[in-house]
């Protein structure tokens, strides 16, 4: 899974340079899922299983440095659950369909097997290192998180019912193409990263965010970039390719 996912990423990274926006679905068991995950943690101190870790734990940090926008949909069958569930708190959105065959859940990889690109769990970043938050989300490791619990406890960033979901779907996706590439993505991989800077989330947040995606790509500056035409009643011709 993570040496296809890897394949993936890299491939919508070189090919696909227009797609600006990419959509994280999963399907599948939760039970068989948290089971591999109790399998790989209580033996992670073999050698083996401490590789697969780490290449799960590399893949997914690929996700945190991409130049993309990124949401997660949260579905019935949906398998969301510990390692994978790496990939909504990966995720720049989390969508979740407000119906009771929708959960997800926790496990013990989500403390401190996966950590992103800045070297903290992704729960840590989303909660800036709040030790209580953290406390009480590992009551629920190994539980169903319907919508309601997966929002009151901030996993999840919004949760449509059936009458809404399609076209808050199809509005937030619309929205986001809409906008210049450069700034949203810019703004996005900043918030990725909360608070803790390690060398990895300088380069590929702070500096490559603003310096690199933001300010001095032809979509600010260029002929026609949105510093250039501001205040002259011109519309910005942007360039949709992500680097």
């Amino acid at each position: 899974m993570s040496r296809e996912l890897d394949d993936a990423i890299l491939s919508l990274r070189v090919n696909q340079l227009e797609r600006g926006l990419w959509i994280l679905r999963t399907e599948g068991e939760r039970k068989n899922l948290l089971g591999v995950d109790s399998v790989l943690f209580s033996n992670r101190d073999h050698w083996f299983v401490r590789e697969v870790i780490g290449t799960m734990r590399r893949t997914f940090a690929r996700i945190d440095v991409t130049s993309r926008s990124i949401y997660a949909l949260v579905e019935p069958g949906s398998c969301f659950a510990g390692s994978l569930l790496e990939l909504a708190l990966a995720a720049d959105r989390t969508y979740m369909l407000d119906d009771p065959q929708c959960a997800i859940a926790l496990s013990e990889m989500n403390f401190g097997q996966m950590e992103a690109a800045n070297r903290l769990t992704r729960l840590d970043a989303r909660f800036y290192g709040d030790k209580s938050r953290n406390s009480e989300l590992r009551m629920h490791i190994g539980n169903a998180l319907g919508p309601r619990e997966a929002a009151e406890l901030g996993l999840v960033t919004f949760t449509p019912d059936e009458l809404d979901w399609s076209d808050e779907i199809r509005l937030a996706i619309e929205s986001r193409l809409a906008l210049s590439p450069d700034p949203m993505t810019g703004l996005e991989a900043n918030l990725r990263f909360g608070e803790h800077e390690s060398m990895e989330s300088r380069i590929f947040g702070r500096l490559s965010a603003w310096q690199n995606w933001t300010f001095i790509r032809p979509n600010a500056v260029g002929p026609m970039g949105a510093l250039k035409v501001y205040g002259t009643g011109n519309r910005a011709k942007f360039d949709w390719e992500r680097v």
